[in-house]
């Protein structure tokens, strides 16, 4: 759940400490039982003022008059920020929403085959894959359960291994369709994908930038294995909210994601 703004969150902590001291200092100032304190304060800080309960010395005249200036204005503008913060929530939702059918888009034209690429050539890849193949059955504690697993995965790749001239010719041909992913600002709502994106496209880039890629030193076969186990283990866990996202709000995309599972050897898009 999004934390509450810093805005309201002080709001609330003021109002606290406004109907908390009120209250106490009602009840010792004017004598009035907890009930009715309590009753007096909500009345005036809601501007209602029924006039029933009234303050009878001066120094409690005093101390209502610090309410109404703290409290009422605090409350007006907690019940304003209150319901900012729930239309804006409303719209990061649907924002979110719209995102989601990018990330949808991405790895169907992306993410699928390179996680397909790597996860043949990962040699640990039986600690994870039975654990990745999410069926109609999954619940939200069995997604739980696969992300804690993969926390623990150190998604190993070494370029070496890798056939670098495929994956430079793959990223090539969807360079442009990356490139106009990054330039939607809706991107930038979600964290994780965004640093998805950016290590995917920082890959091609660094593929695209060498003249050749074989015979490379060692060091440089290090440096790519780094950028490639990132785009991998980002690629992964993304994959994993994704699919979760799927099953509850899109059973029928869910379906063909479970028959596409890069990590089930036997997947396969025709229903049986």
């Amino acid at each position: 759940m999004e934390p509450l703004p810093l805005r309201l969150r002080i709001y609330i902590t003021v109002l606290f400490i406004v109907l908390l001291g009120g209250a106490i200092g009602m009840m010792t100032i004017e004598h009035l039982s907890p009930v009715d304190a309590s009753y007096f304060l909500v009345v005036t800080l809601a501007t209602v003022g029924y006039g029933d309960i009234h303050p009878l010395t001066p120094l409690g005249k005093l101390l209502v008059m610090v309410i109404i200036l703290a409290g009422v204005s605090c409350f007006v503008g907690l019940a304003a920020d209150a319901v900012e913060f729930i239309i804006e929530q409303r719209e990061r939702e649907k924002r979110l929403a719209k995102l989601n059918m990018i990330i949808g888009v991405f790895y169907s034209e992306v993410g699928t085959s390179l996680l397909r690429k790597f996860t043949r050539l990962d040699p640990q890849i039986d600690k994870i894959c039975n654990a990745l193949l999410v069926t109609n059955n999954w619940s939200d504690e069995d997604f739980k359960k696969a992300h804690a697993m993969l926390k623990d995965h150190s998604f190993p790749l070494d370029s070496r291994s890798l056939p670098l001239v495929e994956l430079h010719c793959f990223l090539s041909q969807h360079k442009a369709f990356m490139l106009a992913l990054l330039e939607n600002p809706q991107l930038y709502e979600h964290d994780r994908f965004t640093n998805l994106m950016h290590a995917v496209f920082h890959l091609a880039e660094e593929l695209i930038s060498r003249d050749q890629l074989v015979d490379l030193p060692e060091t440089d076969y290090d440096h790519l294995s780094g950028d490639i186990t990132r785009v991998y283990s980002q690629l992964v866990i993304e994959w994993l909210t994704y699919m979760q996202h799927l099953k509850k709000h899109y059973p029928y995309l869910f379906s063909l994601a479970m028959r596409t599972n890069p990590f089930d050897a036997h997947a396969s898009v025709i229903v049986r």
